[in-house]
């Protein structure tokens, strides 16, 4: 238990102190659980969640597919054509579209699309960029907390408790929507001024025509009425009967066939690292959970609150927001998922 516990911390320092590769930490941490008798191999590889997995790399290749239409560019020059150049509305339609985007699509693609059309329109409307830019990060986090698919810890936590689609959106959206529509206001207020467009420039944008950034109509079509199609199954995947991951990498696949892209070129483009690091995760966290070292953990939290419901509450909450400044969000999240496993039957 000790080995594992000391593996287990050198590894998380090492994601979080950004010295060595992420994944590489998270590999060589999983090697070192089973060289030094841990967990098994086997047993190891059985705590890697592949549903988890194929909702990722599916939701990665409809990303990529999509984003060869010009979609993404198309959306942003209707933005500065359609509000006239304005600063604050151009703005505003901005930050609402990365977060809506980010609700559907995970949210480091999602800026990682936007950033390059929102440098140019800004640049070209003379608005401050990187405020914008910031703002952008900011609404893509708060987007992708609207679903199941926006944020890969949702993903996480959904595949866990088994949480559907619709839980997320009917428990998380609404609540979204408000912290959205507020913060919204405050930049606003406190950016409005600095918001002001150049009247020249708002000339040119008038004559730009955004059709033009599309690239493949009949690609986009194709793409779009798959999208929609993998949108209803995940709204009705407890009544199909199917897991997210699988509607996920099928819709994937049916993507690519209907939009004639090449499988093995799209296949290039997933984030194989961030996979790699998630399993390497997986089974470092599943050799603790093996070892019993969560529930040793579980039951030394609610010995310190004394078996006290909310304040083991906060402690959990406060603990992951403070270690979330330090930790990467995914890590955290798939270290604490047993942790609370193991403190709920306490109070069930």
């Amino acid at each position: 238990m000790i080995a594992g516990i000391v593996i287990f911390v050198l590894a998380y320092i090492a994601i979080a102190s950004e010295k060595i590769d992420k994944t590489i930490a998270a590999m060589l941490g999983a090697g070192l659980m089973v060289v030094f008798k841990v967990a098994g191999f086997n047993d190891m590889l059985g705590k890697v969640d592949l549903n988890v997995l194929g909702l990722l790399v599916g939701m990665m290749i409809i990303v990529n597919i999509m984003a060869t239409t010009g979609v993404f560019e198309y959306l942003a020059v209707q933005i500065a054509r359609q509000t006239k150049g304005n600063g604050v509305l151009v703005t505003v339609e901005f930050l609402l579209a990365t977060a809506i985007v980010s609700a559907f699509m995970d949210n480091v693609t999602t800026v990682i699309l936007m950033a390059p059309v929102t440098i140019l329109i800004t640049q070209l409307l003379g608005l401050p960029t990187v405020p914008i830019l910031i703002l952008e990060a900011i609404f893509s986090n708060i987007g992708g907390t609207a679903t199941l698919i926006g944020d890969p810890p949702n993903i996480l936590i959904g595949a866990s408790c088994g949480l559907s689609f619709n839980d997320f959106l009917i428990n998380l959206t609404p609540i979204i929507v408000v912290i959205t529509l507020a913060i919204l206001g405050i930049v606003v207020v406190f950016m409005g001024k600095r918001l002001r467009s150049n009247p020249e420039a708002v000339a040119q944008v008038q004559l730009t025509e955004p059709r033009l950034a599309i690239l493949d109509a009949g690609r986009l079509k194709g793409s779009l009425i798959v999208f929609a199609f993998v949108l209803l199954g995940f709204f009705t995947s407890r009544l199909i009967h199917l897991e997210p991951g699988l509607i996920a990498i099928c819709g994937a696949f049916i993507m690519a066939l209907v939009c004639r892209v090449e499988l093995a070129h799209m296949l290039e483009k997933v984030e194989w690292n961030t996979i790699l690091f998630f399993c390497g995760l997986f089974m470092m966290v599943g050799a603790l959970e093996i070892d019993g070292v969560f529930t040793m953990l579980g039951h030394g939290m609610v010995e310190l609150t004394k078996g006290n419901f909310a304040l083991t509450m906060m402690v959990i909450l406060w603990g992951a927001a403070i270690l979330s400044a330090v930790i990467d969000n995914i890590p955290l999240v798939i270290s604490m998922i047993p942790l609370i496993n193991s403190i709920v039957p306490v109070f069930a």
